[in-house]
């Protein structure tokens, strides 16, 4: 019996300690989401939760409001960052050094916050663990996590944290109200060029697409491993695919030395944005042939 209280003591004590950095945001709106103090003066929250990006208010511990201004959003990786003022009295909420640390069943804790300031908490484990993935609007999230967590009204974008009180991320709803975590190496990735930009950059190539399957013929003539590529459909005018030379009907098979099979394989490459302004290698069927091409990546 000591064991088990000892074990509900401890897990209070991690949801009072994690939990002073979860506040709620008030839209002045039904259905206001919870919110994470993830950087000093910063607060992140789930973007598809908000009703409005406009007079928002925080509310944190014992009610305490702070006033809230749009530092910038990303709807393909549902996160909202907003800045507060006077933030000194509400600490910043730990993270987790190694996301990978975490493992299917490992306990977790969903937190949230009411607008009557309220701390919430829900418990469960870890259900899935996958690698990186694409949101439905064609965000690149690094981690598949989904928690076994019911969670209510309220708890979108709030944190979930680990068995120590470390962030691994923020809550979300996905398909069927299931919950799902965008884990905080994509928050951090995404935090860093609101802050840095007010926006999220994404590649620009230009070109319209759609899958193909090679032919056997083609696959031998080829000597290749690859079966599968994207045809170009359109190349636009003027736009870093024609100026790098591609052609309607070339055959996309590698980006960088890595084989591309589906249109969201290109997209998530454009979308993380780290080579705009550099070259890429791509390399391409034309006429038969297998070329590789130095495209210089625009901005969307």
């Amino acid at each position: 019996m000591s064991s088990l209280l000892e074990f509900s003591d401890r897990i209070a004590e991690i949801v009072e300690r994690a939990g002073a950095a979860v506040v709620a945001i008030n839209t002045g709106q039904r259905g206001a989401p919870s919110g994470i103090h993830w950087r000093q003066g910063i607060v992140i929250t789930s973007d598809e939760s908000l009703a409005s990006h406009e007079d928002l208010q925080i509310v944190g511990a014992n009610g305490r409001i702070f006033a809230a201004t749009l530092l910038g959003r990303d709807p393909t990786t549902d996160i909202t960052a907003l800045t507060i003022a006077d933030a000194d009295s509400l600490p910043v909420i730990p993270t987790a050094s190694d996301p990978a640390a975490l493992k299917v069943g490992n306990l977790v804790l969903g937190l949230a916050r009411s607008l009557d300031g309220d701390l919430r908490a829900t418990m469960g484990i870890a259900s899935v663990l996958s690698g990186q993935w694409q949101s439905m609007s064609g965000g690149t999230i690094d981690l598949y996590i989904r928690p076994d967590l019911k969670l209510g009204r309220g708890f979108a974008g709030g944190a979930l944290v680990d068995a120590m009180g470390r962030a691994i991320g923020m809550n979300t709803t996905g398909q069927r109200g299931a919950a799902l975590t965008i884990p905080a190496e994509t928050i951090d990735r995404v935090l860093t060029q609101l802050q840095a930009k007010g926006r999220v950059s994404r590649g620009y190539l230009g070109v319209g697409m759609q899958p193909v399957r090679l032919s056997s013929q083609l696959i031998a003539a080829l000597n290749s491993t690859v079966r599968t590529g994207v045809i170009l459909i359109n190349v636009e005018p003027q736009s870093p695919a024609e100026n790098g030379g591609l052609l309607l009907g070339d055959i996309l098979v590698t980006w960088d030395g890595v084989a591309i099979s589906d249109p969201s394989d290109v997209r998530a490459f454009l979308n993380r944005g780290d080579r705009i302004g550099q070259q890429v290698r791509i390399g391409a069927i034309r006429g038969g042939v297998l070329m590789e091409l130095a495209i210089e990546i625009g901005e969307r």
